[in-house]
Protein backbone atom coordinates (compact mmCIF):
# COMPACT_ATOMS: atom_id res chain seq x y z
CA UNK A 1 0.00 0.00 0.00
CA UNK A 2 2.86 2.31 0.68
CA UNK A 3 4.06 1.93 -3.00
CA UNK A 4 0.81 2.39 -4.63
CA UNK A 5 -0.48 5.30 -2.38
CA UNK A 6 2.76 6.83 -2.56
CA UNK A 7 2.35 9.00 -5.77
CA UNK A 8 -1.61 10.64 -5.42
CA UNK A 9 -0.34 10.94 -1.08
CA UNK A 10 3.13 13.12 -2.36
CA UNK A 11 0.65 15.35 -4.73
CA UNK A 12 -2.02 16.28 -2.20
CA UNK A 13 0.92 16.93 0.28
CA UNK A 14 2.38 19.17 -2.21
CA UNK A 15 -0.97 20.49 -3.47
CA UNK A 16 -2.04 21.99 -0.02
CA UNK A 17 1.80 23.07 0.73
CA UNK A 18 2.00 24.91 -2.49
CA UNK A 19 -1.82 26.35 -3.01
CA UNK A 20 -2.88 26.41 0.43
CA UNK A 21 -0.29 27.39 2.83
CA UNK A 22 3.01 29.35 0.47
CA UNK A 23 0.83 31.03 -2.72
CA UNK A 24 -1.18 33.04 -0.80
CA UNK A 25 1.22 34.61 0.83
CA UNK A 26 3.20 36.03 -2.48
CA UNK A 27 1.28 39.16 -3.10
CA UNK A 28 1.80 40.57 -7.07
CA UNK A 29 1.35 43.65 -8.59
CA UNK A 30 0.24 44.43 -12.04
CA UNK A 31 2.81 47.35 -14.06
CA UNK A 32 1.23 48.70 -17.08
CA UNK A 33 3.75 50.20 -19.58
CA UNK A 34 4.12 52.99 -22.22
CA UNK A 35 6.34 53.48 -24.24
CA UNK A 36 7.04 56.96 -26.43
CA UNK A 37 5.64 57.36 -30.22
CA UNK A 38 9.30 56.94 -31.35
CA UNK A 39 11.07 53.95 -30.31
CA UNK A 40 14.21 53.94 -31.49
CA UNK A 41 15.22 50.77 -29.57
CA UNK A 42 15.26 47.53 -31.84
CA UNK A 43 13.55 44.29 -30.83
CA UNK A 44 17.15 43.21 -29.47
CA UNK A 45 16.57 45.45 -26.42
CA UNK A 46 13.72 43.58 -25.54
CA UNK A 47 15.77 40.22 -25.68
CA UNK A 48 18.32 41.78 -23.11
CA UNK A 49 15.35 42.75 -20.23
CA UNK A 50 14.37 39.15 -20.75
CA UNK A 51 17.70 38.00 -20.19
CA UNK A 52 17.78 40.40 -17.15
CA UNK A 53 14.40 39.20 -15.75
CA UNK A 54 16.00 35.63 -16.36
CA UNK A 55 18.57 36.13 -13.62
CA UNK A 56 16.15 38.23 -11.48
CA UNK A 57 13.24 36.22 -11.09
CA UNK A 58 15.45 32.44 -11.17
CA UNK A 59 15.10 31.41 -7.76
CA UNK A 60 14.62 27.35 -7.55
CA UNK A 61 13.38 25.63 -4.12
CA UNK A 62 15.59 23.45 -2.75
CA UNK A 63 14.76 20.27 -0.75
CA UNK A 64 13.15 21.95 2.40
CA UNK A 65 11.87 25.15 0.65
CA UNK A 66 9.58 22.54 -1.34
CA UNK A 67 8.77 19.58 0.71
CA UNK A 68 8.58 21.74 3.80
CA UNK A 69 7.76 25.29 3.08
CA UNK A 70 5.73 24.81 -0.37
CA UNK A 71 7.71 26.85 -2.55
CA UNK A 72 7.94 27.23 -6.28
CA UNK A 73 9.80 28.71 -8.85
CA UNK A 74 8.04 32.26 -9.21
CA UNK A 75 6.41 33.54 -12.65
CA UNK A 76 5.97 36.59 -14.65
CA UNK A 77 3.17 37.39 -16.52
CA UNK A 78 3.77 38.89 -20.06
CA UNK A 79 -0.06 40.41 -21.27
CA UNK A 80 -0.97 42.69 -23.61
CA UNK A 81 -4.95 43.46 -23.75
CA UNK A 82 -7.34 45.45 -25.94
CA UNK A 83 -10.25 46.84 -23.73
CA UNK A 84 -12.91 48.76 -25.70
CA UNK A 85 -10.23 49.67 -28.76
CA UNK A 86 -7.46 50.84 -26.42
CA UNK A 87 -4.03 48.24 -26.71
CA UNK A 88 -2.32 47.86 -22.99
CA UNK A 89 1.08 46.52 -21.99
CA UNK A 90 1.19 44.72 -18.68
CA UNK A 91 3.54 42.74 -16.83
CA UNK A 92 2.45 40.95 -13.66
CA UNK A 93 5.43 40.67 -11.28
CA UNK A 94 5.85 39.70 -7.58
CA UNK A 95 6.03 42.52 -5.58
CA UNK A 96 9.76 41.38 -4.31
CA UNK A 97 11.21 41.62 -8.15
CA UNK A 98 9.42 44.80 -8.96
CA UNK A 99 12.21 46.94 -8.51
CA UNK A 100 14.49 44.70 -10.81
CA UNK A 101 11.70 44.33 -13.09
CA UNK A 102 11.67 47.90 -13.54
CA UNK A 103 15.42 48.76 -13.27
CA UNK A 104 15.37 45.73 -16.62
CA UNK A 105 12.89 47.86 -18.63
CA UNK A 106 14.23 51.18 -17.79
CA UNK A 107 17.98 50.10 -18.92
CA UNK A 108 16.72 49.98 -22.27
CA UNK A 109 13.86 51.84 -22.79
CA UNK A 110 14.37 54.93 -20.28
CA UNK A 111 11.56 57.14 -21.90
CA UNK A 112 9.27 54.13 -20.64
CA UNK A 113 6.51 55.27 -17.95
CA UNK A 114 5.64 52.42 -15.82
CA UNK A 115 3.05 52.78 -13.47
CA UNK A 116 1.17 50.23 -11.03
CA UNK A 117 -2.86 49.92 -11.78
CA UNK A 118 -5.31 47.65 -10.65
CA UNK A 119 -6.09 44.08 -12.40
CA UNK A 120 -7.86 44.46 -15.57
CA UNK A 121 -9.18 40.85 -15.12
CA UNK A 122 -10.98 42.12 -11.85
CA UNK A 123 -12.87 44.94 -13.79
CA UNK A 124 -15.37 42.34 -15.82
CA UNK A 125 -17.92 39.60 -14.41
CA UNK A 126 -16.07 36.57 -13.01
CA UNK A 127 -18.52 34.06 -13.90
CA UNK A 128 -18.02 34.87 -17.94
CA UNK A 129 -19.59 32.83 -20.01
CA UNK A 130 -22.98 33.70 -18.68
CA UNK A 131 -26.29 35.06 -19.87
CA UNK A 132 -25.28 39.06 -20.56
CA UNK A 133 -21.16 37.70 -21.92
CA UNK A 134 -19.96 35.16 -24.21
CA UNK A 135 -16.09 33.97 -24.64
CA UNK A 136 -13.76 31.81 -26.38
CA UNK A 137 -10.41 31.10 -26.05
CA UNK A 138 -7.70 28.65 -26.02
CA UNK A 139 -4.31 27.80 -24.41
CA UNK A 140 -1.15 27.27 -27.33
CA UNK A 141 1.33 24.61 -27.91
CA UNK A 142 4.40 23.77 -29.91
CA UNK A 143 3.63 21.92 -33.32
CA UNK A 144 7.59 20.18 -32.56
CA UNK A 145 9.40 19.59 -30.13
CA UNK A 146 10.40 22.75 -27.90
CA UNK A 147 13.74 22.29 -28.79
CA UNK A 148 13.42 23.57 -32.44
CA UNK A 149 12.97 27.41 -32.46
CA UNK A 150 9.76 29.11 -33.58
CA UNK A 151 10.37 32.02 -36.05
CA UNK A 152 11.92 35.01 -34.23
CA UNK A 153 12.93 38.98 -34.46
CA UNK A 154 15.91 38.06 -36.87
CA UNK A 155 13.86 36.46 -39.71
CA UNK A 156 11.85 39.59 -39.73
CA UNK A 157 15.19 41.72 -41.04
CA UNK A 158 14.21 44.48 -38.31
CA UNK A 159 18.13 44.56 -37.54
CA UNK A 160 19.13 45.43 -40.77
CA UNK A 161 17.01 48.76 -41.42
CA UNK A 162 18.36 51.51 -40.00
CA UNK A 163 15.23 53.60 -40.53
CA UNK A 164 12.77 53.31 -38.63
CA UNK A 165 9.79 53.20 -40.97
CA UNK A 166 11.46 50.28 -42.95
CA UNK A 167 11.27 48.23 -40.35
CA UNK A 168 9.09 45.16 -40.01
CA UNK A 169 7.24 44.49 -36.59
CA UNK A 170 5.50 41.37 -35.91
CA UNK A 171 3.44 42.99 -33.36
CA UNK A 172 1.91 45.69 -35.50
CA UNK A 173 -0.17 43.00 -37.16
CA UNK A 174 -1.64 42.40 -33.48
CA UNK A 175 -2.12 46.17 -32.62
CA UNK A 176 -4.03 46.78 -36.17
CA UNK A 177 -6.60 43.59 -35.06
CA UNK A 178 -6.77 44.82 -31.42
CA UNK A 179 -7.97 48.25 -32.32
CA UNK A 180 -10.69 46.81 -34.15
CA UNK A 181 -11.63 45.61 -31.24
CA UNK A 182 -15.33 47.61 -30.02
CA UNK A 183 -16.64 48.64 -27.29
CA UNK A 184 -18.31 46.03 -25.53
CA UNK A 185 -15.50 43.45 -26.50
CA UNK A 186 -12.51 43.03 -25.24
CA UNK A 187 -9.63 40.43 -26.01
CA UNK A 188 -6.75 39.41 -24.20
CA UNK A 189 -3.40 37.73 -24.23
CA UNK A 190 -0.82 36.09 -21.59
CA UNK A 191 2.48 34.83 -22.05
CA UNK A 192 3.70 32.95 -18.66
CA UNK A 193 7.47 32.91 -18.39
CA UNK A 194 9.34 31.13 -15.15
CA UNK A 195 13.09 29.94 -14.97
CA UNK A 196 13.83 26.59 -15.97
CA UNK A 197 15.37 24.98 -13.01
CA UNK A 198 19.43 23.80 -13.65
CA UNK A 199 18.52 20.47 -12.98
CA UNK A 200 15.75 20.34 -16.11
CA UNK A 201 17.91 22.54 -17.64
CA UNK A 202 20.85 19.70 -17.88
CA UNK A 203 18.33 17.39 -18.89
CA UNK A 204 16.83 19.19 -21.70
CA UNK A 205 20.45 20.53 -22.96
CA UNK A 206 21.61 16.68 -22.88
CA UNK A 207 18.05 15.73 -25.01
CA UNK A 208 18.97 18.87 -27.58
CA UNK A 209 22.30 17.44 -28.64
CA UNK A 210 21.01 14.08 -28.76
CA UNK A 211 18.49 15.79 -31.02
CA UNK A 212 21.58 17.39 -32.78
CA UNK A 213 23.73 14.80 -33.44
CA UNK A 214 20.68 12.78 -34.78
CA UNK A 215 20.10 15.47 -37.43
CA UNK A 216 23.62 15.21 -37.88
CA UNK A 217 23.72 11.53 -39.13
CA UNK A 218 26.61 10.88 -36.31
CA UNK A 219 27.17 7.55 -35.57
CA UNK A 220 26.09 6.65 -31.93
CA UNK A 221 28.41 5.29 -29.29
CA UNK A 222 28.77 1.74 -28.84
CA UNK A 223 26.85 0.92 -25.66
CA UNK A 224 29.17 -0.95 -23.51
CA UNK A 225 28.83 -4.84 -23.08
CA UNK A 226 27.79 -6.21 -20.04
CA UNK A 227 30.84 -8.29 -18.36
CA UNK A 228 29.50 -11.77 -18.57
CA UNK A 229 28.43 -11.14 -22.33
CA UNK A 230 32.06 -9.86 -23.09
CA UNK A 231 33.55 -12.85 -21.26
CA UNK A 232 32.07 -15.72 -23.08
CA UNK A 233 33.11 -14.06 -26.27
CA UNK A 234 36.42 -14.21 -24.64
CA UNK A 235 36.26 -17.58 -24.24
CA UNK A 236 34.34 -18.75 -27.09
CA UNK A 237 36.76 -16.84 -29.63
CA UNK A 238 39.69 -16.43 -27.96
CA UNK A 239 39.99 -12.51 -29.23
CA UNK A 240 39.57 -9.83 -27.07
CA UNK A 241 36.41 -7.33 -28.64
CA UNK A 242 37.23 -4.82 -30.51
CA UNK A 243 35.12 -1.70 -32.31
CA UNK A 244 34.60 -1.59 -35.73
CA UNK A 245 34.81 1.53 -37.07
CA UNK A 246 32.81 2.67 -40.25
CA UNK A 247 35.20 3.61 -43.01
CA UNK A 248 33.65 7.09 -44.36
CA UNK A 249 35.44 9.06 -47.41
CA UNK A 250 32.78 11.57 -47.08
CA UNK A 251 31.75 12.66 -43.24
CA UNK A 252 28.45 12.82 -42.09
CA UNK A 253 28.23 16.57 -41.59
CA UNK A 254 28.99 17.00 -45.64
CA UNK A 255 26.00 15.27 -46.53
CA UNK A 256 23.63 17.56 -45.08
CA UNK A 257 21.19 19.19 -47.31
CA UNK A 258 21.02 23.29 -46.86
CA UNK A 259 17.72 23.05 -45.00
CA UNK A 260 19.37 19.99 -42.50
CA UNK A 261 21.63 22.72 -41.84
CA UNK A 262 19.50 25.75 -40.78
CA UNK A 263 17.57 23.35 -38.74
CA UNK A 264 20.41 22.45 -36.86
CA UNK A 265 21.79 25.59 -36.48
CA UNK A 266 18.39 27.12 -35.52
CA UNK A 267 18.39 23.96 -32.80
CA UNK A 268 22.04 24.51 -31.75
CA UNK A 269 21.37 28.92 -31.33
CA UNK A 270 18.22 27.98 -29.17
CA UNK A 271 20.11 25.87 -26.92
CA UNK A 272 22.84 29.09 -26.60
CA UNK A 273 20.27 31.31 -24.39
CA UNK A 274 18.56 31.47 -21.25
CA UNK A 275 15.03 29.61 -21.09
CA UNK A 276 11.87 30.08 -20.05
CA UNK A 277 9.28 27.37 -19.36
CA UNK A 278 6.30 29.30 -21.30
CA UNK A 279 2.65 29.20 -21.04
CA UNK A 280 0.44 31.18 -23.71
CA UNK A 281 -3.01 31.71 -23.75
CA UNK A 282 -5.72 33.95 -25.15
CA UNK A 283 -9.09 34.49 -24.54
CA UNK A 284 -11.58 37.21 -26.07
CA UNK A 285 -14.92 37.69 -24.75
CA UNK A 286 -17.79 40.71 -25.04
CA UNK A 287 -21.34 41.48 -24.43
CA UNK A 288 -23.52 39.00 -26.37
CA UNK A 289 -25.08 41.98 -28.44
CA UNK A 290 -21.87 42.86 -29.74
CA UNK A 291 -19.88 39.20 -29.58
CA UNK A 292 -18.49 38.07 -33.12
CA UNK A 293 -17.15 34.77 -32.78
CA UNK A 294 -15.08 35.11 -35.79
CA UNK A 295 -12.71 37.98 -33.88
CA UNK A 296 -10.65 34.67 -32.10
CA UNK A 297 -9.05 34.35 -35.48
CA UNK A 298 -7.44 37.43 -34.49
CA UNK A 299 -5.43 35.89 -32.12
CA UNK A 300 -4.50 32.95 -35.21
CA UNK A 301 -3.49 35.45 -37.01
CA UNK A 302 -0.92 37.31 -34.72
CA UNK A 303 0.77 33.50 -33.61
CA UNK A 304 0.49 32.39 -37.11
CA UNK A 305 3.40 34.46 -38.09
CA UNK A 306 5.90 33.37 -36.21
CA UNK A 307 5.33 29.79 -37.48
CA UNK A 308 8.18 28.10 -39.94
CA UNK A 309 6.85 24.95 -41.37
CA UNK A 310 10.86 23.15 -41.27
CA UNK A 311 11.19 24.27 -37.63
CA UNK A 312 8.38 25.24 -35.15
CA UNK A 313 5.28 27.22 -35.08
CA UNK A 314 2.35 27.99 -32.28
CA UNK A 315 -0.87 26.39 -32.56
CA UNK A 316 -3.61 25.70 -30.06
CA UNK A 317 -4.10 23.33 -27.64
CA UNK A 318 -6.50 21.26 -28.01
CA UNK A 319 -7.87 19.90 -25.03
CA UNK A 320 -8.44 23.62 -23.91
CA UNK A 321 -9.69 24.68 -26.94
CA UNK A 322 -13.19 26.57 -26.37
CA UNK A 323 -15.01 24.10 -29.40
CA UNK A 324 -16.35 20.61 -28.28
CA UNK A 325 -16.69 18.38 -31.60
CA UNK A 326 -19.72 16.22 -31.72
CA UNK A 327 -18.86 12.33 -31.34
CA UNK A 328 -20.35 9.51 -33.22
CA UNK A 329 -21.65 8.41 -29.96
CA UNK A 330 -24.94 10.10 -30.20
CA UNK A 331 -25.79 9.99 -26.56
CA UNK A 332 -22.68 12.51 -25.63
CA UNK A 333 -23.72 14.71 -27.24
CA UNK A 334 -26.52 15.76 -25.42
CA UNK A 335 -23.63 16.81 -22.97
CA UNK A 336 -22.21 19.14 -25.41
CA UNK A 337 -23.35 22.56 -24.58
CA UNK A 338 -22.19 21.60 -20.59
CA UNK A 339 -18.96 20.52 -21.59
CA UNK A 340 -18.27 23.74 -23.70
CA UNK A 341 -19.79 26.10 -21.38
CA UNK A 342 -17.35 24.01 -18.44
CA UNK A 343 -14.51 24.62 -20.74
CA UNK A 344 -14.92 28.18 -21.56
CA UNK A 345 -15.14 28.50 -17.66
CA UNK A 346 -11.84 27.27 -16.94
CA UNK A 347 -9.63 29.15 -19.56
CA UNK A 348 -11.32 32.09 -18.31
CA UNK A 349 -10.14 31.12 -14.76
CA UNK A 350 -6.96 30.04 -15.61
CA UNK A 351 -6.24 33.40 -17.17
CA UNK A 352 -7.37 35.73 -14.06
CA UNK A 353 -5.55 33.52 -12.02
CA UNK A 354 -2.74 32.81 -13.97
CA UNK A 355 -2.87 29.16 -13.67
CA UNK A 356 -1.35 26.55 -15.57
CA UNK A 357 -3.18 24.86 -18.31
CA UNK A 358 -4.01 21.56 -16.70
CA UNK A 359 -3.96 22.67 -13.49
CA UNK A 360 -3.85 21.07 -10.64
CA UNK A 361 -1.52 18.62 -12.91
CA UNK A 362 1.45 19.67 -14.45
CA UNK A 363 2.30 19.64 -18.09
CA UNK A 364 1.16 22.27 -20.70
CA UNK A 365 3.94 24.84 -20.80
CA UNK A 366 6.88 24.15 -23.08
CA UNK A 367 10.79 25.95 -23.52
CA UNK A 368 11.22 29.04 -25.44
CA UNK A 369 14.37 31.14 -24.87
CA UNK A 370 14.73 34.72 -24.53
CA UNK A 371 15.02 35.83 -28.26
CA UNK A 372 11.64 33.64 -28.66
CA UNK A 373 10.13 35.60 -25.84
CA UNK A 374 11.45 39.20 -27.01
CA UNK A 375 9.44 38.46 -30.37
CA UNK A 376 6.50 37.55 -28.90
CA UNK A 377 6.36 40.96 -26.38
CA UNK A 378 8.04 43.63 -27.19
CA UNK A 379 7.24 47.60 -27.15
CA UNK A 380 6.83 49.01 -31.34
CA UNK A 381 7.00 52.28 -31.75
CA UNK A 382 4.01 54.28 -33.60
CA UNK A 383 5.87 54.21 -36.96
CA UNK A 384 6.47 50.86 -37.22
CA UNK A 385 2.61 49.87 -35.85
CA UNK A 386 0.72 53.27 -36.44
CA UNK A 387 -2.78 51.34 -35.14
CA UNK A 388 -5.13 53.68 -33.03
CA UNK A 389 -5.79 53.47 -29.34
CA UNK A 390 -1.58 52.05 -29.32
CA UNK A 391 -0.26 52.56 -25.49
CA UNK A 392 2.09 55.31 -25.99
CA UNK A 393 2.59 58.54 -24.20
CA UNK A 394 1.79 61.79 -25.64
CA UNK A 395 4.61 63.55 -23.96
CA UNK A 396 8.58 63.10 -23.89
CA UNK A 397 9.80 63.26 -20.69
CA UNK A 398 13.96 65.23 -19.86
CA UNK A 399 15.76 65.85 -18.00
CA UNK A 400 15.37 69.08 -15.35
CA UNK A 401 17.43 72.55 -16.88
CA UNK A 402 21.22 72.85 -15.38
CA UNK A 403 20.48 76.02 -15.05
CA UNK A 404 17.22 75.87 -12.96
CA UNK A 405 17.72 76.85 -9.11
CA UNK A 406 17.54 73.96 -6.24
CA UNK A 407 16.31 76.52 -3.40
Amino acid sequence: MPFILWKPLSFLYLYWRRFDCWMPKQTRVVLEIKMSRQVLKPIRAMETVMASLHGAVYHPPDWWEKWIDGQVQLSLQFEIAAIDGETHFYIRTPVKYRDSVEAAIYSQYPEAELQEVADYTKLVPQNMPNQDWDLFGTDYTLVADDHYPIRTYRQFETEHELKEEKRIDPIANLLEAMARVKPGEQFWIQIAASPRAQEDLAAWLEKGRTIRDKLARRPEKPKPKPIIQEAAGILITGKVGEEEKPQEIIPPEMKLTPGEREIITGLEEKMTKPIFDTAIRFVYFGKREVFFRGNFRLAFTFFNTYMTTNLNGLVPLGRTFCKIHKSWFLPLNLLRPRRHYLRCRKIFRNYIQRLPPFYPLSGGTFILNTEELASLFHFPGEVVAPAPGGPWIEAKKGGAPSELPME
